[in-house]
This record gives structure tokens, sequence and C-alpha cells, in this order.
């Protein structure tokens, strides 16, 4: 594929996002799979994706002043076409602002007329000529931060209300950055040592986890295409996603629910910690995301897991009542806490959507509850931030159930390094991604009396 093309399917691929609200990491992986990119076309094209994604609101108010009409007046692959060629000129050094003028006037000759390609020059020559409007004009401090940061309002709004403004702005501006890629050594064949031994002579540059005792960063390199992946050595996941198993923490031959498991991550690092005992059985609603977890099962090796298309919210029609040591309820959710992978998530959700998805939550709890054994562990985790899918849940849980109570000894699973926190004793902790930059994580441990 040549260079100036890169640019050309990025803007396809955003229109599919705006149109069909597709997920952009999908999205983009189908498109490089089926492109054969090269490696710095694939790195540029998810560069210019992610990038116009994550920075939208911000491009916009750039762009405002200059398209006299209303840029809700342009037709759609115009605006996104701007969008995308400002944020090359606005935010990527390597990209030449006349190059970047250029193939978009290329692009606007190719699929509209002389006209379109015309105003497109016009509006990007303008913007080069007189700069970009100022942020720090705009009075009120919630729209500015939006603004600033690229992030709606009203999430704005709600985050500044249970963190304060400047927890929200340092989260906000993490947000923008490109995620570590992480993963967990599969340590019933391996030590951490020796895997990172591995990927060095496959030629990865590869250092020890920030957070998870489990964890190694690639910092170069591509880590599917080693044979330490292929393997079974690794498993790619968040460092903050790796401390579930771990607050859940179960030992000998105990037997284990994974209610809402795909794609299987949190599933294959119980079953590492089981070292061969016990079983995980492992539920998602969907036959196609329950395969991703036999396929992870069968790449690590591990034969203590048993999977299962079944909703949870049905699981007590399965499973017989008191019949697992642990569970674990890695809860659908918002998805907030991973906005730097998939920066989509900030636009797709509304403020309504969260009473909805809270609601399936305290189902599926419910739902599992009458599972467990006296005396076991649950844990509730979710890749979210907001109080209302988290803490609230769980504190209608309990009140609900008061055979169960908050797990006093969850910190002392969890690395030191995140004591503070832990609320004292509480049994929860919400991680943000400006802590440790890793996704944005909530676990809870309960016990059963």
């Amino acid at each position: 594929m040549k260079k100036e093309n890169v640019r050309e399917v990025a803007l396809h691929i955003l229109l599919q996002i705006e149109k069909n609200q597709a997920y952009s990491n999908l999205l983009l992986n189908q498109t490089i799979q089926k492109a054969g990119l090269k490696d710095k076309d694939v790195g540029l094209l998810t560069e210019l994706v992610y990038g116009t994604i994550q920075r939208r609101d911000t491009i916009d108010y750039y762009l405002s002043p200059f398209v006299k009409k209303g840029l809700d007046r342009l037709e759609q692959w115009v605006l996104v076409l701007l969008r995308l060629s400002l944020y090359q000129i606005v935010y990527l050094d390597r990209v030449p602002e006349r190059a970047a003028i250029h193939e978009a006037v290329e692009i606007a000759k190719k699929k509209g007329h002389r006209g379109i390609s015309g105003m497109v020059n016009g509006i990007l020559r303008s913007i080069q000529r007189e700069g970009l409007p100022l942020i720090e004009e705009i009075k009120d401090p919630i729209n500015r931060l939006a603004i600033e940061t690229s992030h709606p309002e009203w999430m704005i709004r709600r985050w500044c209300e249970q963190f304060g403004e400047n927890e929200t702005k340092k989260m906000c501006e993490m947000n923008l950055t490109p995620p570590s890629v992480t993963a967990r050594v599969n340590r019933t064949k391996a030590s951490v040592e020796q895997v990172m031994k591995m990927l060095q002579d496959e030629g990865l540059i590869v250092e020890s986890g920030d957070l998870s005792e489990d964890a190694i960063k690639i910092t170069k390199g591509s880590l599917p295409k080693t044979k330490a992946y292929e393997q079974g050595f690794v498993t790619i996941q968040d460092e903050s996603s790796m401390l579930v198993a771990r607050a859940l923490s179960p030992k000998g031959n105990v037997k284990v629910l994974d209610s809402c498991a795909a794609p299987g991550g949190k599933t294959t690092h119980i079953a590492e910690l089981l070292e061969g005992q016990g079983m995980v059985h492992s539920l998602d609603l969907h036959d196609h995301k329950v395969k991703l977890i036999s396929q992870q099962a069968k790449r690590l090796r591990l034969e203590n897991i048993h999977t299962k298309a079944l909703d949870a919210r049905k699981a007590l029609d399965y499973f017989s009542k008191e019949s697992f040591d642990y569970i674990l309820v890695d809860a659908p959710c918002s998805g907030l806490g991973v906005i730097r992978r998939k920066p989509d998530v900030k636009w797709a959700k509304k403020e309504d959507d969260f009473v909805k998805i809270a609601s399936i939550q305290q189902n599926i709890l419910a739902s599992v509850a009458p599972l467990l054994k006296p005396g076991g562990r649950l844990v509730y985790s979710t890749c979210t931030i907001d109080s209302i899918e988290n803490e609230e849940v769980v504190e209608k849980f309990l009140a609900d159930h008061p055979s169960f109570s908050l797990d006093k000894t969850l910190e002392e699973r969890l690395p030191k390094r995140i004591d503070k926190y832990c609320k004292p004793e509480s049994g929860m902790i919400l991680l943000l991604p400006h802590y440790f930059g890793t996704d944005g994580f909530f676990i809870a441990s309960l016990v059963k009396e």
C-alpha cells in the first residue's frame, strides 16, 4: 500500500465508525489484516484513526470559526476529512502541514468535486494562516475542560462531582495518551524473567510491569507474532485487569465460576493460579465469544477450564445452589476506564445509559449469589470508573443480601503500591487511569457468611 493511501483508509474507517457505531479497535484490526499493510503504515493508520477520534471535540472547536455555514451543514465525509487533516496539522510533528493539506485536497477531488476540494483547501489554508482559536477564552470551566481534553461535557461534569476538577483533568489528559502494551506471564510454564529473556531473544524490547507481579511491558515489537505468544507463555492483558484474579485468589481443588468471561483473560489467569487443580466454569452470553475463551485456554495449555454459552442471569437454572467456592462477576459495563484503547466509547455512551447498565449488573450479581458456598468469596469488577456502576451497585447488593459482607482482606492480595487507593479495610478499590497508566478499574471483594 502506498503511503498516500493510508489517509484514505483512515477516512474510510472513521466514516464507518461515525455511520455504523462500529468499534474502532475491531474495525482497525480487520482493516489491517485485509490490507496487509507494512509496519510503518500500520503505525500511521492507527495513529490517524485513534488520534482523530480521541481529539474530535477539540478539533471541531478549532474548525468551527473557519466553516461559515456551520460544521453540521457539511457532508459527513467532508467533516471527517477536515478532522483527519487538522489532526495531522496540529498533533503530528512528523507530517508536514503542506503534505496534510495536499492529501486532503486530493482525496476531496477524488470523492467529491472541484467546489468541495476548493473549500477544503480554503479552510485548511485559513487555519494555517490565522492560527487556532484559543481554548483559554472559554469562560465556563466544565465546558473548557471538555473542549481542552475532548470529552463529552456531561461526562466531565459527573467526574468533577465524583473526583474533583483536578483529578478529572489528570484522568482526561491520560485518556488522550496511547496505552502501554502489557502482557501477563503464564507462570505455570515459566517465570517472568524467563519469558522476558525469550521475548528479547525474539527481538522485542520489554521491561517488568509497573503494577502486577505477573506483568511485562512491551515497548517495541509485535507480541502476537512471537513464538512465546503462540506457545502460550503470555496473554495480552492490561495490568489493572490482572489484579482481578489476584483479588479472587483461588487455591486448591476448588470450583470457580467466571460468570461473564469472554474473551477469557481473567478465566485463564484464574486457571493459571490454580496450577492445574480445580475447575473454572466460564460463561458468556454468545457462542462466538465462548469460542474465544476456549481458544485462549488451548493456546495456554490450560485443561481446568469448562466453557458454556449461558446468560449469567440464568446460571441458577444450570448449576446447583451453593456449588462454587469462588465466583467472579466481571460485569458488562460502560467501559469508561478503557477510553485510551477504545476512544469511540466516550462518544457512543449517553448519560442515561448508566441506569440501564447498573440494573443489568445488579441482576447478574443477584442471580449468581445463591451459587456461592457459605464462607465463599465473590469478586465484582468493572473496567469503568463511575460510582453508579461500581460502589452503588455493591451497596445495593449488600442491602438486598444480608448474608454477604465486604471482604476486609482484599488489600492483602493486591500489590503494596495500591494501598493508598484502597479505602482502609473497605473491600473495594478504584484505580483511575492516571494513577499507574493502566485502564481504569473497579474491584470489590465480598464474602458469604
